[in-house]
């Protein structure tokens, strides 16, 4: 076993660790934080395959920007994690149970699409970009998936705004429909009253009030 080979070995069992312990820690800010040390280990995989370019930009774009928006949401919506997780560990046989399928099955795909004995050489490698490759290998050969994946992104992107659009009793809020129907006599009304004039008080007699003011004694 070559050097190559075992730092590949421990970059993959940091990840799968940091990706399990994303699941089951306890604490929110620790989940990310483990998933934090998940990005950097497939980023480290990632430039041992020679592609830089992914490899910097998970660091730059998941760890620089899209985790540190989680730790600061998570920080601050102070999400009680006990109370999400009752039941976790009595599922969780199912759930490794379908993990599981689910990884042999891509395991399966990906050692059939691989295939390093029968891969052809990419044409027109030499002095070419890392950029430069994956561009014209997103945007020739694998453009209908890149599309496909962009549909369900937007799908996902649909759905979570639906899911996450609730109405609230304890908050007022607009509705536009009712406001561009409203007519003026919806909000103005007229109403023809007589006039009142009010009788102003009698005044008190200075005798009656000097009858009843009270008595000092003798």
């Amino acid at each position: 076993m070559d050097t190559t080979t075992a730092l590949f070995y421990v970059f993959s069992a940091v990840l799968l660790l940091s990706a399990f312990r994303v699941i089951t820690a306890n604490s929110p800010v620790h989940s990310a934080l483990f998933l934090v040390l998940a990005f950097f280990s497939a980023s480290c995989i990632w430039m041992m395959l020679h592609a830089e370019f992914l490899a910097i930009s998970l660091v730059l774009v998941y760890v620089g920007a899209v985790m540190v928006l989680f730790l600061f949401v998570v920080m601050m919506l102070d999400i009680n994690i006990a109370q999400l997780k009752q039941g976790f560990w009595k599922h969780f046989p199912v759930a490794a149970l379908v993990g599981v399928v689910i990884a042999l099955e891509m395991a399966w795909v990906l050692q059939r699409g691989f295939n390093t004995t029968v891969a052809k050489p990419m044409e027109g490698t030499a002095g070419m970009p890392n950029t430069k490759l994956l561009g014209i290998e997103i945007y020739t050969d694998y453009l209908y998936p890149l599309e496909v994946a962009a549909v369900l992104l937007l799908v996902a992107i649909i759905s979570a705004i639906a899911l996450t659009l609730r109405r609230r009793k304890d908050v007022r809020g607009q509705n536009p429909a009712e406001q561009v129907k409203a007519k003026k006599a919806d909000r103005l009304r007229i109403v023809k009253m007589d006039a009142v004039r009010e009788q102003p008080s009698q005044p008190v007699a200075p005798a009656a009030a000097a009858d009843t003011a009270p008595k000092g004694k003798a």
